[in-house]
């Protein structure tokens, strides 16, 4: 799993004002928790982008006034409206204590089904997982190549070594559904055919 940075300043005071002052001025509020005492700093807005606005799963030193913390993001939320970042929230990490993080689905090759007209439907974009540190990939790739129209991979189906997937296994991670179009040839297939052979008699 790759690190990124992120560089904070603490918070001289934590509320509701200073926090829409902060985000007034291009800061996001945040804080660390997970050992012991909570640390709230703020960051810039504009560093969040290999944090939150990317398709894998990295790992955050935040630095605050020099002193560093190794984090992973725990949660992110948004405004309701405009849908703007407005609060993180980060774990600190141990490399001997299991996390439970969020990693991104990523599918790998066209299956069988999509080449026969199936469309794939990717339901889940991100598995919880539970493991250490060390065992966290950046994204969970899933290889969809002999997926046939009709057929799935389930969460019972996916093993990662080390980690634990926190959902139930008959739960459909990616799938490939019949279309219209592969219907309507279905059902013209025997037209085209002609009439079928009769039996032969005994």
């Amino acid at each position: 799993m790759k690190t990124v940075t992120l560089s904070g300043s603490p918070r001289a005071s934590v509320g509701k004002v200073n926090a829409n002052t902060l985000r007034r001025s291009g800061q996001i509020p945040c804080v660390i928790y997970g050992g012991g005492e909570q640390i709230h700093f703020s960051a810039d807005e504009r560093h969040f982008k290999d944090i939150i606005y990317t398709p894998d799963t990295n790992l955050v030193e935040v630095d605050v006034e020099g002193k560093k913390y190794r984090t992973i993001l725990q949660e992110a939320q948004f405004h309701k409206v405009n849908d703007k970042l407005i609060h993180a929230d980060f774990l600190l990490v141990d490399d001997s204590k299991p996390v439970t993080v969020q990693v991104p689905v990523k599918t790998v090759g066209q299956s069988e089904g999509v080449k026969a007209g199936g469309k794939l439907v990717l339901k889940m974009r991100k598995i919880k997982v539970r493991g250490l540190v060390s065992k966290l990939p950046e994204r969970i790739e899933l290889n969809i190549e002999k997926l046939a129209i009709g057929k799935s991979i389930s969460v019972g189906d996916i093993e990662i070594d080390g980690l634990t997937l926190l959902h139930p296994k008959n739960i459909s991670v990616v799938s490939v559904q019949t279309t219209r179009n592969v219907v309507t040839a279905e059902e013209a297939a025997p037209a085209k055919g002609g009439a079928k052979a009769a039996p032969a008699k005994k």
